[in-house]
């Protein structure tokens, strides 16, 4: 009982070390989520906030095939560049394009950044008027800028500041706008999870009154709960931020790598769908696979799981199960099993024969068709193999149960008859005529009795 319960106090520990260990590894993910695909996530839909020294200007969003973070950038760039030399930055103009659509925030005949309708439809404006707003911001941060960079330390002390706080004011930006995705991605997760696992309970009730093959209620339920993790998987993404047709590209674009790198997952994963399509086996057949023999328990699609007959669980997979010779000694009701007896050459076959057709026929587990054989296998140096042949459940305590069962009453029949089993390793020779053996070797009644 204390080894018992030590084992389930183990189980246990097991299991919180687990989930500690899985919420960890998901607590890092979500930190180098946030630290390394902000933009990409950003780039979607969001808009990407122009920084000089580390301090808010106004956000920007993608235009043409240029993405929000890296127009924001290149608008960043632009002012640095004109506070290279701040004593030349002369007063911002707001020019308009040649097709009268744009506004283009210029400085000394040099572009800043070019206000666009989709800007205006973002912001909830017109074009006019945010080229004024921006016009504004930009100047009131140059002339900011230009203040802390009237000396050369001056000038180290903002660019050092100014980095520092650029990169502190991205991390919180992004924090702000991926944490409250990544939660709501894992609460999507957990609430498929939740769905998959009732609908795989709701199956395996409807489906134990319904279908009585195990193997085809294995199959839906397994489809049925990959099919709502996948569409669980689908909903987070888009809740993460990421568009799933987007993804579902750039799966494609890489699926070659990704085929490469995930050769053993998706060969396994296919191989199951085979098996449990084609059914070379089903649950509760007792198979051999390789050098493993044992009851098929579960078949999933990473790996069967099989139960050997001194208790073990051997999970092989199935791409190993697939690509094997595979033997199923259940496939059948019946089985054929066999016995064999070593006879000495003066034994009575035929008597033989009929002793150990009785006696295994009138064994109980023996069928009676097919009926029971007798065969003289072989004839060896020194004996006659007689090799008797019947059929019994293909299950294996059956077959080992009624195989002993038969080597008792084989025994029990021929010693009822007076027939000898010969001990294959002892031969005890005796003469047919012992007379004419002593007197061809000169030995009298007397000698023979004293020696």
């Amino acid at each position: 009982m204390k080894l018992l319960s030590r084992r389930v106090t183990t189980i246990h520990l097991g299991k919180v070390v687990r989930a500690v260990v899985s919420l960890l590894l998901l607590f890092v993910l979500l930190i180098v989520t946030i630290i390394t695909i902000p933009n990409s996530v950003g780039a979607q839909d969001e808009r990407i906030t122009v920084r000089l020294d580390g301090r808010a200007v106004f956000r920007v969003s993608a235009v043409g095939n240029t993405d929000a973070s890296a127009r924001a950038k290149q608008i960043e760039r632009r002012m640095n560049r004109l506070l290279e030399n701040p004593t030349a930055i002369s007063p911002l103009r707001i020019e308009t394009s040649k097709d009268n659509q744009e506004r283009i925030i210029t400085s000394a005949g040099v572009p800043i950044v070019t206000v666009t309708t989709a800007d205006a439809q973002d912001n909830l404006t017109t074009v006019d008027a945010l080229a004024i707003q921006w016009s504004q911001a930009i100047d009131a941060a140059l002339k900011r800028a230009t203040q802390r960079r009237l000396s050369p330390w001056g000038r180290f002390v903002a660019e050092v500041q100014a980095s520092v706080e650029t990169a502190f004011g991205r991390l919180i930006e992004s924090a702000i706008t991926i944490i409250p995705r990544a939660i709501a991605a894992v609460l999507v997760i957990g609430l498929f999870w939740a769905i998959a696992t009732f609908v795989r309970w709701i199956m395996r009730i409807i489906f134990r009154h319904i279908v009585e093959d195990l193997t085809v209620e294995n199959l839906i339920k397994q489809v049925a709960y990959y099919a709502v993790w996948t569409l669980g998987f689908i909903v987070a993404l888009d809740a993460f931020g990421f568009d799933p047709q987007t993804v579902a590209t750039g799966l494609g674009l890489t699926s070659l790598a990704l085929g490469f790198a995930l050769k053993d997952i998706l060969s396994n994963f296919i191989s199951g769908i085979l098996i449990l399509i084609l059914r070379p086996f089903e649950l509760g057949d007792q198979i051999v696979v390789g050098e493993t023999e044992g009851n098929v328990e579960r078949i999933e699609l990473r790996a069967t799981q099989l139960r050997t007959y001194d208790g073990r669980v051997v999970l092989i997979p199935n791409g190993e199960v697939f690509t094997s010779r595979i033997i199923n000694n259940t496939a059948a009701p019946i089985r054929r099993s066999s016995v064999e007896l070593f006879m000495g050459y003066d034994s009575d076959l035929q008597q033989v024969v009929n002793i150990l057709k009785n006696a295994v026929q009138a064994t109980e587990g023996v069928l009676d068709k097919p009926i029971v054989s007798v065969r003289i296998r072989d004839l060896g140096q020194d004996d006659v193999v007689v090799e008797a042949r019947f059929w019994t459940d293909s299950r294996r305590s059956d077959f080992v149960a009624t195989t002993s069962a038969v080597r008792q009453a084989i025994v029990a029949a021929m010693k009822a008859a007076g027939i000898g089993l010969p001990d294959p390793d002892v031969r005890i020779l005796v003469p047919r005529y012992p007379q004419k053996w002593r007197a061809a070797l000169g030995i009298q009644d007397s000698d023979s009795a004293s020696s």
